[in-house]
């Protein structure tokens, strides 16, 4: 694959932005998710740093852990919070400590204990193919968006044990990613989504949003969506402004429909999951507030690949592999509450 050398930075974004003190409000999470091979089954580990705005000394760090469970319908949710002090986040390479609980270059440990259960983990990951840019990477300095994220490692494949509620579950070869966002308030609403491996299509990986956004006071955004896909050896970025401003895009809580293209190209494609493959997590706001993030990694994605020259299309689907997020304020979607 001939990789954009816009990405050359992109190791560097992976380290953390938070500044200790800073009164500027922010969040900032290093998250791992992996899916079981052939199984509805995924987890979702993620070392987060929380800092109120113009409170500096009430910042936290928070682990969450998440094991789906697709096979049976029971997905279990741990949450813990602690200190800052008792908690570091790298600025000049890229690892994480909550606790005694530790992300480093290529491997992942600790546990934690919520209300709905406990999830241990200790873990390896490894991937070859470069970091990701879901923005334009332009867009990564300077205040707009507020939230910015990337793929530090896409098709990361995975190894070791998780212990769910005391049960030792052997990890060996699921495949997924280790991510990074960050930023002074989250999204207002957003869609959020990706693939790591498709079915007859390991390699190839999906990230996706759609999202609208406050600009000053009430004013938002229209419907915006950034699309990166890489498949059969080549990238198709269609994350310009101006295509993510004329992609098609409509979601619910349970849906999502979407469409881009460029000259050459044109994808389009669906997500989908059932009421009963989400969890839904509070997510505390910077400036305020708690957004719900409703939350699956055993979604189903469908995806065509128009190439406009030859009027040829490619069909990728998974259906239990797809990561799909929902960010809202809407407190009336039905899915509990878990964390």
């Amino acid at each position: 694959m001939n990789h954009d050398p816009r990405t050359a930075d992109a190791d560097r974004l992976n380290w953390t932005q938070y500044r200790p003190g800073q009164q500027a409000g922010h969040y900032e999470s290093f998250y791992q998710r992996g899916n079981h091979p052939t199984e509805p089954r995924a987890f979702w580990i993620r070392y987060t740093v929380f800092s109120p705005a113009g409170m500096p000394d009430a910042a936290i760090g928070e682990l969450w852990a998440v094991h789906f469970d697709g096979t049976t319908g029971r997905h279990v949710v741990a949450k813990e919070e602690y200190p800052i002090s008792e908690c570091h986040f790298s600025r000049d390479s890229f690892g994480a400590r909550i606790g005694d609980r530790v992300l480093e270059p290529g491997s992942l440990k600790g546990e934690a204990t919520g209300t709905n259960g406990s999830i241990g983990w200790d873990l390896t990951y490894e991937g070859t193919e470069p970091p990701l840019l879901l923005l334009p990477p332009g867009l990564y300095q300077g205040g707009f968006p507020k939230a910015k994220s990337l793929v530090g490692v896409p098709s990361a494949t995975y190894g070791g044990k998780l212990t769910v509620d005391g049960e030792t579950i052997d990890v060996d070869g699921w495949t997924g990613s280790q991510n990074h966002n960050w930023g002074s308030r989250h999204t207002d609403h957003y869609a959020f989504g990706q693939v790591a491996g498709f079915d007859g299509h390991p390699d190839s990986f999906l990230e996706i949003v759609t999202a609208t956004t406050r600009l000053v006071g009430p004013v938002k955004t229209p419907k915006i969506t950034f699309l990166v896909l890489r498949h059969d050896d080549r990238e198709y970025t269609l994350s310009s402004i101006r295509q993510g401003l004329k992609a098609k895009a409509d979601f619910g809580y349970f849906y999502w429909d979407f469409a881009s293209s460029d000259e050459t190209t044109a994808v389009r494609g669906r997500f989908t999951a059932a009421p009963e493959d989400f969890v839904g997590l509070n997510y505390y706001n910077p400036p305020g507030g708690i957004k719900h993030c409703l939350n699956t990694k055993i979604g189903r994605c469908e995806l065509e690949i128009l190439n406009k020259a030859t009027r040829t299309i490619q069909r990728l689907t998974t259906s239990n592999r797809a990561l799909m997020e929902i960010l809202t304020d809407d407190r009336e979607h039905g899915i509990p509450i878990r964390a």
